[in-house]
């Protein structure tokens, strides 16, 4: 006997972003490792990959993230 369940159907208006698929879903119909999500809109999950995108940006060029210590710092 399992000792959890597992969750196939999410809750109404659930959005995810499947990266295998490469499609919109409501409710996750992948599993966890290949989705983004949850989105409250379906339009916030059609925009996922740029959203990702923006993020990686910005931290990349965040000084906080980096471990050598950006110039002047002493």
């Amino acid at each position: 006997m399992a000792l959890f369940k597992k969750r196939t159907v999410g809750k109404p208006g659930e959005w995810y972003y499947c990266l295998e698929h490469q499609k919109v879903e409501e409710g996750p119909e992948c599993p966890a490792k290949d989705r983004f999500g949850p989105y409250p809109s379906r339009k916030e999950a059609e925009h996922a990959m740029q959203t990702a995108r923006e993020r990686n940006l910005e931290w990349e060029n965040d000084p906080r993230w980096h471990d050598t210590p950006a110039p002047g710092d002493d």
